[in-house]
């Protein structure tokens, strides 16, 4: 704990972090920080410290928020309080940027293990390691920030005395910087988890993933060739060395999920949020909320299945779906606590060029029946975990049947993917005992779940937080990565081939023969005449639809406001050029006093 402390105290010392007065008055740290540094436990624990401010921040709902709001995949839940992010209308430096000062914090940590860190007493091939890891988080962190708000302060020395000047240098350095840290990095990181690093943190493949999309990044920025053709190189070595690197993608997507295999195969780079005290304060029970670096992401896109479900439910003359009977179901750990904060973007549009049409039925998740991405996503059957009896002659009872739930084996709630005749009270023709609920029915208080992230480990404290990791970076995402990085290179071919890859694991079942399975792999198989940027798009949605990349993706490829304006009801009217990059934090801004002030980013 006290490695971390120190880590994680470290670069409050610089100007851009939050609360930096105070905690000098009280700590000065420039008195203890360089010299414990100068031992093998100072640097681990700066390292260690990094690892968990990212803890801190993916996982937790104001970063979900930030990483995913306001593009074509997502739109407010009935509990959204992230108004602005979703619908860019007040957006501005008072209400975004919530890793801002954490990144630069942790900079500064990097900087101070890079510094002191090549003197340390270790063997040399350990000591590289360290720094390997060091120059990789701050590639990390700074490839975040560029990519969120372009020109940054770039700084790669340890500052120990605070200043209240700063100021921003082009994206061209610190993308340069990047690459320095990653390609160095990656030379030297090993090929899998090596002690004291385990789990899934940084390693050779993890560093040349990274590598791939800072070049991919850039090249669609200057729209240079040999950026991309270096991304497809990239990714093509890591597919090329994926048994030395013990890679590769499960056979059945679903996998990718179980619990089991968070650490598998197909996981490259996570985020731990176990209990072990080593990484941290970690706060589970009654009083667990949206701090203390908690992994909620199991609730986030959950709606509320409790209050939401009554078995004799019915659409009145409006056209509404009413809540006139008693619930088939209960909060469980199964399906999760019902946060509502986000939704997928299922609401069917009313004007433009896609009147009538949904993103997430009709553009990203097409070919449900075949492509398993979807029903491996997100929930539409809710089994009952309550009993509930009702009688025939129940005032509120209006499909005239008399019924008692059995838990574990009837329906409470489906959510079909198709209009049904007679939804919610029957199927058919036929009295159901369970509400049905098509897509005409979905809103912000009822819509599929998003359920690859649930944690059923929590048993009856299904109101704690998630203690699975959140995985950033899996393998499937090096296909996509140098799929569009050979587009752009101009070789649609090879992009074909990596789609491919990823669609033809798409439509593996394991309930299918194996000549199913193949019939299925050739009906998703596309050529290269079917390679765009938006059949790419589109493909991430459906392979990382909730896995905090859409914002990037979306501005990476210059298609953010395009799109939005396209497919997201909310936020189409307010969307602007300018919001291809984020408001500065106001914070930062009114803290330079010394020198010339500091720029916000054009139109905030």
């Amino acid at each position: 704990m006290k490695s971390i402390k120190v880590g994680a105290l470290l670069g409050l010392m610089a100007l851009l972090s939050t609360g930096c007065e105070e905690i000098l008055e009280e700590n000065p740290q420039s008195q203890i920080v360089p010299s414990y540094f100068n031992s093998p436990s100072g640097v681990l624990g700066g390292i260690a410290g990094v690892y968990n401010d990212i803890r801190g921040q993916w996982g937790t709902e104001g970063f979900t928020v930030e990483m995913q709001a306001g593009t074509d995949d997502f739109l407010q839940g009935a509990s959204s309080g992230g108004g602005p992010a979703y619908t860019y209308n007040g957006l501005n430096g008072s209400n975004f940027g919530s890793a801002w000062g954490v990144a630069f914090q942790d900079i500064n940590t990097l900087n101070g293990v890079l510094q002191y860190g090549a003197t340390i007493d270790l063997p040399e091939a350990t000591r590289r390691q360290y720094l390997a890891q060091a120059k990789f988080l701050r590639g990390f962190w700074y490839f975040y920030l560029v990519q969120t708000w372009g020109d940054v302060p770039l700084s790669t020395t340890f500052i120990t005395v605070p200043s209240q000047a700063a100021s921003r240098q082009p994206a061209a350095d610190v993308y340069a910087q990047i690459i320095k840290d990653l390609t160095e990095a990656a030379a030297d990181l090993p090929n899998t988890p090596t002690a004291p690093f385990l789990g899934k943190a940084a390693t050779k493949p993890v560093a040349q993933l990274l590598l791939a999309k800072v070049y991919l990044t850039r090249g669609w920025l200057n729209n240079t060739a040999a950026d991309f053709t270096q991304a497809a190189t990239i990714c093509a070595d890591i597919i090329a060395n994926k048994a030395t690197y013990g890679l590769d993608l499960w056979a059945d997507y679903g996998d990718a999920f179980v619990p089991a295999n968070d650490y598998g195969k197909e996981t490259m780079f996570v985020s731990d949020h176990v209990l072990d005290p080593k990484f941290g304060y970690y706060q589970v029970g009654a009083g667990a909320s949206g701090g203390a670096a908690q992994n909620l992401t199991p609730w986030f896109t959950t709606w509320n299945y409790p209050n939401n479900s009554g078995v004799n439910s019915f659409v009145n003359a409006a056209g509404t779906l009413v809540n006139s009977g008693t619930s088939g179901m209960i909060r469980d750990s199964q399906y999760g606590r019902p946060y509502v904060r986000m939704r997928p973007n299922t609401d069917r549009l009313k004007t433009g060029p896609n009147t009538g049409k949904s993103y997430f039925l009709d553009q990203a998740f097409t070919n449900r029946n075949i492509d398993t991405r979807f029903a491996n996503s997100f929930t539409t059957v809710y089994i009952a975990n309550t009993s509930v009896t009702n009688t025939p002659t129940a005032a509120n009872n209006r499909r005239g049947i008399g019924y008692t739930t059995v838990v574990g084996a009837d329906t409470a709630v489906w959510l079909p993917d198709f209009e049904v005749a007679g939804a919610p009270q029957f199927v058919g023709t036929r009295p159901f005992k369970g509400i049905v609920v098509p897509p005409s029915l979905w809103n912000n208080g009822i819509f599929p779940a998003l359920k690859k992230f649930m944690d059923p480990s929590r048993g009856a404290n299904f109101n704690d937080p998630s203690t699975r990791p959140v995985v950033l970076y899996r393998f499937s995402d090096v296909y996509l990565t140098g799929a569009e990085a050979y587009l752009k290179a101009n070789d649609p071919t090879r992009a074909a081939a990596l789609i491919n890859v990823v669609r033809q694991r798409a439509a593996f079942k394991k309930t299918n023969t194996a000549a199913q399975n193949a019939a299925a792999a050739t009906a998703l198989t596309i050529t290269p005449a079917d390679v765009t940027v938006d059949f790419i798009l589109d493909e991430r949605s459906r392979e990382f639809f909730g896995e905090w990349q859409r914002w990037h993706d979306l501005v990476r490829t210059r298609s953010l406001v395009r799109r939005v304006q396209a497919w997201n009801p909310e936020a189409a009217a307010n969307i602007k050029d300018y919001h291809m990059l984020r408001p500065i934090p106001q914070t930062q801004i009114d803290r330079v006093v010394e020198g010339p002030k500091f720029p916000q980013n054009p139109g905030y």
